[in-house]
């Protein structure tokens, strides 16, 4: 009895001892499948979270494509701006309330928003000449005190030389256009040096006989071509 008692007793313990590996390797499976799991939801989790950077990512490349779009439509506006700004704005001179000129020969006339003074060559000049004559000087004395007082102090005044369309002969000038140039700068000398008027305000030009008033086809016609005409243009700087 004692024997089997024994013998007992020993199965017992091999069972024991053989049981052991396996319950230790029941725990470290356990254990493993448990950090696997872990494992799989922290990736599970930054997948997620991946996605979810990635669509910020877009939101914001099209904020910053709008934002671009926005950016170059308001530098296009203040380009606009600062161009329009840099023009000067022209306004309407008043036409003279008593043409006290028409007695010297000089027409007055609205030329767009400005004022054209029409300065006859037979009254200024003599026949092929861009001498003045005395009717001539008195003419602009009586021009240079008529801008003084209307044009204002802003003004571009523009003095154009016009001849009629008949060829130099003796005049001395190779074209029309440069007898029409030498007019006008005559005229634009005298206004700035007798008239008091500053010479950086002026622009002179020579058309010759490239913008009549009048055709070309009789004596008054050409009469009234040949002319310089002093042009005021108001600015608002």
């Amino acid at each position: 009895m004692p024997n089997e008692i024994m013998r007992l007793n020993l199965n017992c313990t091999l069972l024991t001892l053989c049981a052991l590996p396996m319950l230790s390797g029941c725990a470290s499976d356990q254990a493993l499948r448990g950090a696997l799991g872990e494992r799989d939801g922290l990736i599970r989790r930054l997948r997620s979270e991946n996605a979810v950077l990635q669509q910020e990512v877009l939101h914001l490349s099209g904020d910053r494509a709008g934002l671009q779009s926005e950016l170059s439509e308001l530098q296009a506006v203040l380009r606009t701006s600062e161009a329009v700004a840099a023009v000067p704005a022209v306004f309407d001179l008043p036409l003279p309330a008593a043409n006290d000129l028409a007695e010297h020969g000089i027409e007055v006339e609205r030329r767009g928003e400005g004022i054209a003074y029409l300065v006859p060559s037979a009254v200024s000049f003599g026949p092929g000449s861009a001498e003045l004559t005395e009717r001539g000087q008195e003419a602009l004395r009586a021009l240079a005190h008529r801008m003084t007082q209307d044009s204002p102090r802003g003004a571009e005044i523009s003095v154009e030389g016009h001849t009629d369309s008949d060829p130099i002969q003796r005049s001395g000038f190779a074209s029309n256009r440069e007898l029409s140039l030498a007019r006008a700068l005559t005229v634009h000398g005298f206004l700035v040096a007798q008239g008091g008027l500053p010479d950086e305000r002026f622009v002179v030009l020579g058309y010759g006989p490239h913008r009549p008033v009048e055709p070309n086809t009789d004596a008054a016609g050409k009469a009234r071509n040949r002319r310089v005409e002093v042009v005021v243009q108001a600015l608002q700087k």
